[in-house]
């Protein structure tokens, strides 16, 4: 049941990269049990200026390349992330951690200036190259949260700019892929079924989304600058938002585009965000400095264990939309991805404080998906045959749709492949 899923949390989630390292970060998820990672891009940046000031700490079988070497009008300092990311792969492997995506590819579709477009196309072959050496195949990609005076609405610009990005992956060997994901501050594209369609109208095999369930319930269900913490009709939006994900996500097609799912919460905050709340940040959206001092774990909603760790506890619809994505049959990735003003401290012990609660936060959510499965598994083997059938390919309303018929298909996100550059390991 729960071993059909893979635990993972980005690497950002174990202490923020300006105080902590990434390598002590990879070796704490190891050791918490957490078997893949989401290597976040200021991780990479941060080991890169470390090792230019310190060329011990990257171990000699790592060679920095010339500049202009490895990509045509490469940097010196390029050269030098990309053989980090040789590095950060090794380490990753000895680990046993997969990899799961490189992340986040920000502000890309829909840029109004010509340049900045062609800037961000010419990034984008440079990423390419870092996944490939870091040993992934996915890239993230936000939508784009600049000012609307930056980017367009127009989406039939936003789904080229899009189709572009995939067609530059799919010339690679293997295929990178990407995954499209909806920030709940996003400019134009801020709903998971606003970036489900463009990712259906991208209509490309290597172009997926990841789905999130802060940025799904921070936009349709909270509102961190209301009182109460929730949008004005917050528990039928939420109903109704979850309802299409069921109906979405039970099309074996549509499934097989949720390429990763990240779970966290969000802290019910004691004062709404508003211009006297230490972190406002007038040049935020409301939303997002939310999203960069109080995320959280999921299943941290236990007010005693709050208050101990000093935080508010955690109030999105979380198991709601868990649920939903585990009827639908999927199986894969489930990674934590965690901003908290907690991670923005020095000292080793944040490190190991945050491991040790992503370690419970996977035990209970092992727990949760596996009663969930054996529950729903128990209501299936009660009904008659035709029934069962029936649930098998028309009740998606149903909360206890079966898996059965979902067996045999391939693991969204879990293909593997022969290449060196596999962004996935075989060690399953």
């Amino acid at each position: 049941m729960s071993y059909n899923f893979i635990p993972g949390i980005a690497s950002q989630s174990l202490g923020h990269p300006s105080y902590h390292p990434l390598i002590p970060k990879l070796e704490a998820a190891s050791h918490a049990g957490l078997r893949s990672i989401e290597i976040f891009y200021e991780d990479i940046s941060n080991l890169t200026t470390a090792t230019q000031n310190d060329t011990s700490l990257l171990p000699p079988r790592f060679t920095v390349c010339k500049a202009g070497t490895s990509l045509t009008g490469s940097t010196s300092r390029e050269e030098t992330e990309l053989a980090c990311c040789q590095y950060i792969r090794q380490t990753c492997l000895d680990l046993s951690l997969q990899i799961i995506c490189l992340q986040p590819f920000t502000h890309y579709e829909g840029l109004l200036d010509g340049n900045e477009r062609h800037s961000r196309i010419r990034k984008l072959h440079y990423w390419i190259k870092m996944a490939q050496r870091i040993g992934t195949d996915l890239i993230q990609i936000p939508s784009n949260f600049l000012p609307a005076s930056q980017c367009t609405n127009v989406r039939s610009e936003i789904i080229n700019d899009l189709q572009t990005a995939a067609d530059i992956g799919a010339q690679e060997h293997p295929p990178i892929r990407f995954a499209y994901e909806a920030l709940a501050w996003g400019t134009h594209v801020n709903l998971w079924n606003d970036a489900f369609d463009i990712v259906k109208a991208v209509n490309r095999p290597n172009f997926g989304t990841c789905l999130d369930t802060f940025n799904l319930a921070g936009r349709v269900y909270a509102d961190p600058t209301a009182t109460t913490g929730l949008n004005e009709n917050a528990a039928n939006d939420i109903a109704a938002s979850i309802h299409k994900l069921r109906t979405t996500l039970a099309d074996p097609e549509n499934l097989k585009k949720v390429f990763y799912v990240e779970l966290c919460d969000g802290e019910r905050l004691p004062h709404p965000i508003d211009e006297h709340h230490e972190w406002y940040d007038e040049s935020q959206p409301a939303r997002m400095t939310w999203s960069r001092n109080a995320r959280l774990y999921p299943f941290e909603t236990d007010a005693a264990e709050a208050a101990a760790q000093n935080r508010n506890v955690g109030y999105l619809p979380v198991t709601q939309i868990l649920d939903t994505v585990l009827d639908a049959g999927y199986q894969g990735y489930i990674s934590f991805e965690v901003f908290n003003r907690s991670l923005n401290r020095s000292g080793e012990h944040v490190v190991r404080e945050h491991a040790e609660r992503a370690k419970r936060s996977w035990e209970r959510c092992q727990s949760y998906i596996d009663a969930h499965l054996q529950a729903q598994a128990e209501v299936h083997e009660h009904l008659p045959h035709d029934e069962t059938l029936l649930a098998d390919e028309h009740d998606v309303d149903n909360t206890t749709v079966s898996l059965v018929g979902q067996e045999k298909q391939p693991r969204p996100g879990l293909e593997s492949s022969t290449s060196d550059y596999a962004g996935i390991s075989s060690r399953l």
